[in-house]
């Protein structure tokens, strides 16, 4: 089989793993749908569970930090068709969440939950526009770019690299980084607030903001004093609030 085409069908599995992935994150936050979730009965001592899902959130940070910057990229590339690097991640960002669903250890203790139905509904209808904007957002900017297949597809065609332009769609001229927001929104807004997902929301937050500023450094070295009057008056996450001066 050409090189070509095993790198094409490469990319369409790495993209078919992430997206089963995302879909099972959102049953594995909100408690539906999947055998194993967040909140699922504890199984071991508080202190085992924290030590194995605080060890689980190092090393889904850790590898998508270190895979997305510029030197990493280099390094890999060396190895592999410069059109799989894009597939390669989000193939390692969903094998790190897979293992995270797999060896997640819930913790017990209810922090607090609505009891009001028509409250908790609405809980679970924010969440779920977060997760709607999360989508929304990889389309606004390039979904397809963003999760390999546009490259790998080029790639097949025999077309050349093309590099991005600047663009501020939709939600990105009220909030820089939309698609984080949405993941925020999803992650903290819940009916029922227990150890296991708060650790999870603490955590993810921390690293969504440490993750914006890796990010927003590439951004900078890429698009320089195009991206830096963008951060000065486009909000990080909440519209409305400039950006930093």
């Amino acid at each position: 089989m050409p090189k070509r085409s095993i790198v094409f069908m490469y990319g369409i599995a790495s993209y078919g793993v992430a997206m089963c992935a995302l879909v099972y994150a959102m049953g594995f936050v909100a408690n539906v749908y999947v055998p194993r979730s967040i909140d699922s009965p504890a199984a071991h001592d508080l202190t085992t569970a924290l030590v194995v899902d605080a060890a689980l959130l190092l090393a889904f940070a850790v590898q998508h930090s270190v895979m997305a910057r510029v030197r990493f990229k280099a390094w890999l590339t060396r190895w592999i068709p410069e059109a799989a690097e894009r597939s390669t991640f989000v193939l390692a960002s969903a094998f790190a969440l897979i293992a995270m669903f797999a060896f997640w250890q819930p913790l017990g203790g209810l922090l607090w939950r609505v009891v009001d139905p028509r409250l908790a509904w609405l809980l679970i209808g924010v969440s779920a526009c977060g997760w709607l904007l999360v989508l929304l957002s990889t389309f606004m900017i390039d979904h397809f770019d963003l999760f390999g297949l546009r490259q790998v597809w080029n790639y097949l065609r025999g077309n050349e690299r093309t590099t991005g332009t600047f663009r501020t769609p939709g939600a990105y001229r009220l909030i820089r980084h939309p698609l984080y927001a949405g993941f925020l929104i999803a992650f903290w807004a819940t009916p029922a607030m227990t150890v296991a997902h708060t650790l999870f929301a603490v955590a993810t937050t921390g690293y969504i903001l440490v993750a914006i500023q890796l990010e927003e450094r590439d951004l900078i070295a890429n698009f320089g004093d195009t991206y830096r009057r963008y951060r000065t008056s486009v909000p990080m996450l909440l519209p409305f609030l400039r950006g930093p001066k």
